[in-house]
């Protein structure tokens, strides 16, 4: 089995605004606030001032712990209250589900979520997080949030917010990333000073946007900078953006693969409620996240993989072997490896883990994305 990991800094999106798409609902996630009985909503709203918390102060993070008889954790006790699982039929056209993914229209979360299912109803929503607490929630089926880049490395919020919530990965998408120069009709190259877009986008043309001697401003989004360079009908301010975006906004595109590397792919993974069943018949991928005790030569005897130190506080996690009470962990270990759930081998590997593990938990098991290497 192989085993793949990435990290690198990366900076998450920002607050988002919403337009007109085909594949989307007018109305972007915003503020949920679902009918909730009043013990559900003082659980969630213990949880939201948790999160709140973490952003302003830097608190721990608390990932739920999975009971001790599965691998996968359900959202309910009551069984009854739970959708059937998934199975790797249900990557078909995605018609009639709503997907949730982060920005605005046009932008790569977007395209991502409709290649995941051509026929869904794409949601925006303004942060990771909206995206996450739509699904468990059920206002959407589906969430398609990047997970890493090529370029870029991982995406840490989102690995994060995997800890935070109970949701699956039940599927991925790898979506290559053209950055073009976006600007409007009738506007020259040359009589372009400045473009606008998301830093790592700027980052990924700074060859090519040095060469052209345009001075470069961070936004929130990709397609945020499109639709703000369109809508106030700038004559010498450019955008990095899509193909998508250019025709949505109605801007020309002045050059096209901008990016310094070509070889600029990020990856996305999908989430449901319910994990999928693993089987057999496709190649299938597991991701998990797991923290080992310290001391030389503990992670020789697990998988060959990297590892990300949380900024400033260890990791917080309530394990049941621990009586309830928090156990910190200094490093967790997030890995990827080339098999299914259903394959013995990955079952004895994990059990072998789980021997040296602190904590252990299998964030999904689902097909892997064949279309790129």
């Amino acid at each position: 089995m192989a085993a793949t990991t990435s990290r690198s800094p990366t900076t998450p999106l920002g607050n988002q605004i919403n337009t007109k798409s085909p594949h989307l609902n007018q109305n972007p996630i915003t503020n949920i606030k679902p009918l909730v009985p009043r013990s559900e909503r003082r659980r969630l709203a213990t949880a939201l001032a948790s999160l709140k918390c973490h952003e302003s102060q830097n608190k721990a993070i608390e990932p739920k712990p999975l009971r001790e008889d599965s691998l996968y954790q359900l959202n309910s006790k009551d069984p009854n209250a739970l959708a059937r699982p998934l199975t790797s039929n249900h990557f078909s056209n995605g018609s009639r589900l709503r997907v949730a993914y982060q920005g605005v229209s046009g932008a790569y979360s977007e395209s991502a979520a409709v290649k995941a299912y051509p026929n869904c109803e794409a949601v925006p929503c303004e942060q990771f997080d909206t995206a996450f607490e739509a699904v468990e929630r059920w206002l959407v089926d589906r969430a398609v949030l990047p997970i890493e880049n090529s370029l870029g490395g991982s995406i840490h919020r989102n690995y994060d917010l995997l800890l935070r919530h109970s949701l699956h990965i039940v599927g991925e998408v790898k979506q290559p990333i053209r950055h073009c120069l976006l600007a409007n009709r009738g506007v020259k190259m040359e009589d372009l000073k400045r473009v606008l877009s998301h830093p790592q986008a700027l980052a990924q043309c700074e060859n090519t946007l040095t060469r052209l001697g345009l001075i470069r401003e961070a936004v929130d989004n990709t397609a945020v900078a499109a639709k703000h360079v369109a809508f106030h009908k700038l004559k010498d301010v450019g955008a990095v953006g899509s193909s998508a975006a250019a025709r949505i906004y109605g801007l020309d595109i002045l050059a096209q693969d901008l990016q310094d590397d070509t070889d600029n792919v990020t990856r996305f993974m999908i989430l449901a409620r319910e994990p999928i069943i693993p089987g057999t018949d496709r190649p299938f991928k597991t991701s998990i996240v797991f923290s080992l005790e310290e001391g030389p030569g503990v992670l020789f005897k697990a998988l060959a993989i990297e590892s990300r130190p949380l900024q400033k506080q260890a990791l917080k996690a309530l394990n049941n072997c621990n009586n309830g009470f928090p156990k910190y962990f200094p490093y967790l270990f997030y890995a990827d490896f080339e098999a299914s759930m259903a394959d013995q081998n990955a079952q004895n590997a994990l059990g072998h883990l789980e021997e040296m593990a602190t904590f252990l938990r299998v964030l999904g098991s689902y097909p892997t994305d064949i279309s790129m290497p």
